[in-house]
């Protein structure tokens, strides 16, 4: 039961919201539009508002229901370690051929499982250097960046440890984003592809 747990918390992961709701209501493979990324802000860019917000929700409940997964199926697994594989199967998705998304929705759907009020006080940020930016990369790095800050002042050990893996890795994951940051040359979200 604890290997299917680990097998399913990745498969969970893997599951590619954007490129489903692509092929299925847009017959638009959103690899070959945009910047390629399979997430929630390349949903927007290339399939409108409504098909970026149901990815970026969908996204987020598969990070919690991969932590949900050793309740439901009567695992030992630890909830953080089911997480962490759907994070890497975001990143990493089995369905498209290893490539995916930045898993800043997925990571945000593993915390709300682990650290609820850490969540809302990282969306604050993310939501209000959104509106003074209009820079969703920026946005989510700012926000990731203070669930460290807020681990560090109310969580244990474990959750202090995984906000500093998760938060880093999506920095390096969007170091792209920070050169076009520094060139001026980034995407606001109000620009439409």
């Amino acid at each position: 039961m604890n290997i299917l747990t680990l097998i399913l918390s990745y498969l969970t992961g893997s599951i590619s919201f954007a490129l489903v709701i692509g092929k299925i209501f847009y017959k638009k493979d959103i690899r070959k539009f945009g910047s390629g990324n399979l997430g929630a802000t390349n949903a927007y860019r290339v399939l409108g508002v409504k098909a970026g917000l149901i990815v970026a929700v969908a996204d987020i409940l598969k990070g919690t229901f991969a932590c949900l997964l050793p309740l439901i199926l009567g695992s030992s697994v630890h909830p953080i370690l089911c997480g962490l594989l759907a994070i890497l199967g975001h990143i990493f998705s089995v369905f498209a051929r290893f490539k995916g998304g930045k898993a800043v929705a997925t990571a945000t759907g593993v915390f709300l499982f682990l650290t609820p009020l850490g969540v809302f006080v990282a969306f604050v940020i993310f939501v209000l250097t959104l509106l003074l930016t209009k820079y969703v990369s920026l946005s989510s790095m700012l926000a990731s960046v203070s669930l460290i800050g807020y681990s560090l002042l109310f969580e244990d050990k474990v959750i202090i440890a995984l906000s500093l893996l998760i938060s880093v890795s999506i920095i390096i994951l969007h170091r792209q984003n920070i050169k076009r940051l520094i060139n001026g040359t980034e995407s606001k979200i109000v620009d439409r592809q």
